[in-house]
């Protein structure tokens, strides 16, 4: 039982990450489109909310493994 349940909560955080790393680039795409000569600002921080969005999701799979 415990090891469906590990299974389960990998899958929620796969999920979570994935909407998250959509909302990232979704708010990079509407900012370039926006204001095209922010890209430059604008790149690294979608691309760190995407680091930090896909951590959480390794995290969780390794924790999943590990309990």
């Amino acid at each position: 039982m415990d090891g469906n349940l590990n299974m389960i909560g990998m899958g929620l955080a796969g999920t979570g990450a994935a909407i998250g790393i959509g909302l990232v680039f979704a708010a990079y795409i509407n900012g370039v489109a926006r204001q095209p000569e922010a890209q430059r600002i604008l790149q690294p921080i979608a691309l760190l909310g995407f680091a930090l969005a896909e951590a959480v999701f390794v995290l969780a799979l390794v924790f999943a493994f590990v309990l």
